[in-house]
């Protein structure tokens, strides 16, 4: 196991969700893959499942420092700031909220990507610009889902401003890998490290660009409207990914294809 020096500005770790129990899966389990500032891969990507890891972590310098462990490396972490990009919807929409909790309904409902009770307003925005976001309500990602809330509520339990959560050093964002197979810019950062060994870790290590990019280069990114609400988070993909309605190029400038 590796051991890395105290001073190390910053890290960046893309976490794949799985399942609770993905133990059991064999296709999709938890992947993770830790970057540092000049985007080396930190020890090993890993891929299994992080729940005794949530478990019996106590606060989220033990979470980070368990991450590092699981990837075959350890690190004095301390007040070193990592960002945490996690690939699983971390909100629920106000309307599907105030369904179960009030049963107050959200009125007349048209289609699947328009449906507030399925899709959160982040997801319908990206419906607008041609992607199309997978529901925690109806294509059974619950489980990742309530997984990567559940470690928000236990070390990144502070939101300060739409779609950023932190704690302690840790802050932690929502992203989508398959948003971005349309960004040249995600795709120029990812070629150096060619195709891992499952698509798992392929999409941890674009969650971890995507951690990289928030950082360093958050102009890149898609921000929210002031309008979206809070408690329902954003997906942090890249502005060449999205389709502009008034152009051929994403939001970014980039031919979308």
């Amino acid at each position: 196991m590796s051991t890395l020096p105290a001073t190390s500005p910053a890290y960046f770790i893309g976490w794949d969700v799985g399942g609770w129990n993905c133990d059991k899966n064999g296709k999709s389990r938890d992947a993770l893959v830790i970057l540092d500032a000049n985007r080396r891969i930190i020890g090993q990507p890993w891929r299994g499942n992080l729940r005794l890891t949530i478990n019996s972590a106590a606060d989220s310098v033990a979470f980070a420092s368990a991450l590092f462990e699981r990837c075959g490396a350890q690190a004095t972490l301390g007040d070193t700031p990592i960002t945490l990009a996690i690939d699983t919807p971390l909100g629920f929409s106000q309307e599907f909220v105030r369904l179960v909790t009030i049963l107050q309904a959200a009125g007349a409902l048209g289609s699947s990507d328009t449906n507030p009770y399925l899709f959160r307003q982040t997801e319908r925005w990206l419906f607008e610009h041609r992607l199309k976001p997978l529901s925690a309500i109806k294509d059974m990602i619950g489980s990742q889902a309530t997984k990567g809330m559940h470690v928000l509520a236990r070390f990144a339990p502070t939101m300060v401003r739409c779609g950023v959560w932190q704690g302690g050093a840790l802050t932690a964002i929502e992203a989508y890998p398959s948003a971005c197979k349309n960004s040249l810019t995600v795709s120029a950062l990812q070629e150096p490290f060619g195709k891992l060994a499952h698509d798992d870790l392929d999409d941890a290590l674009t969650c971890a660009l995507v951690a990289w990019l928030f950082s360093a280069q958050p102009e890149k990114l898609a921000s929210p409207a002031e309008t979206v609400p809070l408690a329902e988070g954003w997906i942090w993909v890249p502005q060449d990914a999205v389709w502009d309605s008034s152009s051929p190029q994403g939001l970014g400038g980039h031919a979308w294809k």
